[in-house]
């Protein structure tokens, strides 16, 4: 169980203004919008600050409504924005999704080349975020924005690893945002083989280890110094296996309908880091994860489905 002086939590990457369509037609034909906040990374940011964990989140938006919007969304959810720069040069990216009626995975449109988050670089990086109970969040969409973006997460990690923080690192593959499938996979694997807890999905197992064998992808970097993997299975749930050898299949929680996929990584990743914050076992933490994503799907939108303190004592 979470205890009073709960674990600070960082993590670093780029918002976006979503507009989710209200009809479901193609984005052309679409009239009608509703806005929300999107990003991985945020997306995590604001399951911790729901199961009250001190967060903090760093990005850059720029001086724009958007960027407004993005600023004043995140500090709702009490996540800090200290860590929030603003650009006077570049406009804040945004997003637009499809709405599906049949469960199936939304179409997307980005907007976000050279956006004010693109610029984010080391210096932007403040070391008084981490200390020994922080813990520190990356995943592989940050690393594929910028070159710059990329200095900025490894700034992250260095301070973070300097003063003793736990690091977790979602693969999070995104093709389209790298030069080359050799530099995403070389970075990813990197970025992984310093972290404490690596969450891969296992069809990304395949271009990361050249492997779609759960226990082979986690070998594969529990060889290289990582404590803990959790291979996400999608609807069959996850697989992990630590250091100490500790392994097995957690299932999956059954979900009557799926109205959104968007953003169900994510949720599995706030349940797996809560609950190994809270002192749970990486079997309870996985199974955290499984439930946090069959919430995630059954609802429309990025972060909506992601639950308060009270309500997962409720589920629990």
């Amino acid at each position: 169980m979470q205890t009073n002086a709960s674990p600070s939590f960082v993590t670093l990457g780029e918002a976006m203004a979503l507009f989710i369509a209200k009809t479901p037609e193609p984005l052309a034909e679409v009239e009608e919008f509703s806005r929300s906040l999107a990003g991985a990374e945020v997306n995590v940011a604001i399951g911790m600050a729901r199961l009250d964990f001190p967060t903090t989140y760093i990005s850059k938006i720029g001086q724009d409504c958007l960027g407004q919007f993005i600023k004043k969304a995140i500090a709702k959810e009490r996540i800090g924005t200290d860590g929030i720069a603003e650009s006077a040069e570049h406009s804040t990216g945004f997003m637009m999704k499809t709405k599906q009626t049949d469960g199936s995975d939304p179409a997307v449109e980005y907007f976000r080349r050279n956006s004010a988050a693109s610029t984010l670089n080391a210096t932007d990086i403040d070391r008084s975020l981490f200390h020994s109970s922080s813990h520190l969040h990356l995943t592989g969409v940050a690393a594929a924005v910028s070159s710059s973006m990329r200095e900025a997460v490894q700034q992250a990690l260095t301070f973070a690893k300097e003063q003793g923080s736990s690091i977790s690192f979602d693969t999070n593959l995104r093709p389209s945002l790298w030069p080359d499938t050799d530099t995403m996979v070389n970075t990813i694997n990197q970025l992984a083989f310093a972290s404490d807890i690596v969450l891969p999905g296992v069809e990304e197992g395949k271009i990361l280890v050249g492997s779609e064998d759960p226990e082979t992808i986690a070998d594969f970097y529990l060889s290289q110094g990582v404590k803990t993997v959790i291979v996400k299975l999608g609807g069959q749930g996850a697989y992990y296996k630590t250091a100490t050898g500790e392994s097995a299949t957690v299932a999956g929680y059954p979900v009557k309908e799926v109205i959104d996929t968007v953003g169900a990584g994510d949720s599995f990743a706030v349940g797996v880091i809560s609950a190994l914050l809270d002192g749970e076992s990486t079997e309870q933490a996985t199974r955290r994860g499984n439930l946090f994503g069959s919430l995630a799907v059954q609802v429309r939108g990025d972060s909506e489905g992601l639950p308060t303190r009270a309500q997962l004592n409720e589920l629990a």
